[in-house]
């Protein structure tokens, strides 16, 4: 069973290059983030043509999430963390969907970037994560098969950053970013990607500017974390890097991991 996670940044705009990873790839589950479209917006009968019922938290022109499943609807459990934006009086962002997929509880997210930092884009970021964390504790009380993915929009590790200079003043990678994601591991999950690629090197996003893809200045912020009842189940994991050097293709490129039924 494949789960993956793809920031598409705009659905609208990517539909073609996002239909052509689902047919080539097959996901049993497939999470995307940025969407950028409000909920009446979502083309869910484009997927459904190929097989793939959806559910779906949008928001006009910014975020919003989704979850889709081939040949099976999601049966949702939750949508939102409950966490108002920077802004006063802005309500909650639409970044947070959670579902139920063939016995697996797939927690889909995008996390807010939290720049410029220090701020209070930075201090809203922070507040997610704690958040985020609570969620993950009372799922993780469940002992079921979970997976939270997503773009975390945090590197986690120097060695997930073609060049930890160029990105030290930024809020993915800041101590408190980091100890926060960390905190997450600590409390018994798996990141995927990172467990089976130690040495780092692996990239997930690559700017549209500065020719970032042809250099392959690139960093890691797309993660599946996997709770102990998944883990033990993980056979393998990737990135399917190819995807982001395809014309009009999003920054991000997909990431998956393998569970064995």
């Amino acid at each position: 069973m494949r789960i993956a996670s793809f920031n598409i940044n705009g659905i609208k705009a990517r539909l073609p290059r996002l239909k052509e990873w689902l047919e080539e790839t097959r996901p049993a589950v497939a999470c995307l983030q940025e969407i950028k479209t409000m909920d009446e917006g979502f083309p869910a009968s484009e997927f459904e043509e190929i097989g793939y019922k959806a559910i779906w938290h949008g928001q006009k022109s910014f975020n919003g999430v989704a979850i889709l499943a081939d040949g099976t609807a999601p049966v949702e459990t939750q949508r939102g963390l409950g966490i108002d934006g920077p802004k006063e009086g802005e309500g909650e962002q639409a970044r947070y969907l959670e579902a139920d997929v063939n016995g697996i509880r797939i927690c889909n997210l995008y996390l807010p970037n939290g720049n410029p930092q220090p701020g209070p884009k930075f201090d809203y970021k922070l507040a997610w994560m704690e958040r985020l964390r609570a969620r993950m504790a009372e799922l993780s009380a469940r002992e079921k098969p979970t997976v939270v993915l997503g773009d975390f929009n945090v590197i986690p590790r120097d060695s997930d950053v073609w060049s930890v200079k160029a990105m030290q003043d930024d809020a993915l990678m800041q101590p408190e970013s980091r100890d926060a994601f960390f905190r997450m591991l600590g409390d018994g999950w798996t990141d995927a990607i990172g467990s089976l690629n130690p040495r780092g090197g692996v990239w997930t996003y690559w700017d549209y500017q500065a020719g970032a893809w042809q250099r392959d200045h690139g960093f890691r912020i797309d993660h599946l974390l996997l709770s102990p009842e998944a883990a033990d189940r993980m056979v393998a994991a990737g990135v399917d890097k190819e995807y982001r050097g395809r014309e009009k293709a999003s920054d991000h490129t997909p990431v998956w991991v393998e569970l064995t039924d």
